[in-house]
């Protein structure tokens, strides 16, 4: 029986060259086959360093037939090297697809460690990083992108998004909506010679896009809310709602029928009686 090739994910340069370790250059050179995501700009890499290895594209909008084809070469023992533009493949890319269907196939894939814009913006930033999410990027829709967000209103780790600058004040705006003029950082430029961290509430960031235009990938991390605000603002969150709307909800978060009347009576401040008569036709 042949052996199987092995699937690599290397990690890129976010944008300073030297970045790359040593492993990397080693794999890169090893392989049979590298799968970008943007063969041009993987081929201005590989020529820096003088490497020269056959290159195919795999991307959002190929991966499905590409992906395919790349699972038969690796199981007819091809070795393949998985690169992005910049950064850890997977990471906001299509490279997770491809991990996913190599594991189906029972395949072997190794990871390479390297540079991830998202941990270097999350330590920069100052915000607590002993808990965070990765949110990537919002939905491109405003009433998409703020129903994302409600989710996270009451969210206490540090969050990290990524935007375009085409959007970036957009994005900034239903954040402030949403959120509140909480205290980010964004930064830009990472590891390249112009990097910039601006640490500031989202409205003086906004009100310095006014004066100048936002340039570069940002990477925008955001300080969660404290326990004393998000006791606040669930106090607040019912205020839109019936009782028996109010009800319905606690039950829907794993409540006992009774359990909510309990709770819904406290917050409100009225009887339990009253509550009850609007929970008589829900069904436990």
């Amino acid at each position: 029986m042949s052996q199987t090739g092995k699937l690599y994910i290397c990690p890129t340069p976010i944008g300073n060259l030297e970045d790359i370790t040593i492993r990397t250059l080693n794999t890169l050179k090893s392989v049979d086959l590298i799968a970008a995501e943007d063969t041009r700009h993987t081929l201005r890499l590989l020529n820096h360093f003088e490497i020269k290895k056959p290159l195919t594209s795999y991307h959002e909008h190929n991966k499905r037939e590409k992906g395919s084809i790349l699972i038969e070469k690796l199981l007819n023992g091809e070795n393949i090297a998985l690169v992005s533009d910049a950064g850890m493949p997977g990471i906001s890319d299509p490279g997770s697809d491809m991990v996913k269907l190599v594991i189906e196939n029972g395949l072997d894939v190794d990871v390479l460690p390297g540079a991830t814009a998202s941990i270097l913006a999350l330590i920069l930033s100052g915000f607590n990083t002993e808990k965070f999410v990765f949110e990537g990027f919002l939905p491109s829709k405003s009433n998409n992108r703020k129903e994302r967000l409600e989710e996270l209103k009451l969210e206490y780790r540090t969050m990290i998004f990524y935007e375009s600058p085409h959007r970036i004040k957009l994005m900034l705006k239903d954040l402030s909506k949403v959120l509140g003029n909480r205290q980010i950082a964004l930064a830009r430029e990472l590891t390249k010679r112009y990097q910039e961290v601006i640490r500031m509430n989202i409205e003086d960031v906004l009100e310095k896009f006014e004066k100048e235009n936002p340039k570069g990938e940002f990477v925008i991390v955001v300080d969660g809310v404290d326990k004393e605000q998000i006791e606040d603002i669930e106090e607040n969150l019912w205020e839109d709602l019936t009782i028996r709307e109010h009800i319905l909800e606690y039950m829907e978060k794993g409540y006992s029928k009774k359990e909510s009347i309990k709770k819904v009576s406290k917050e409100r401040n009225i009887k339990k009686n009253e509550v009850y008569k609007e929970s008589i036709d829900i069904e436990i």
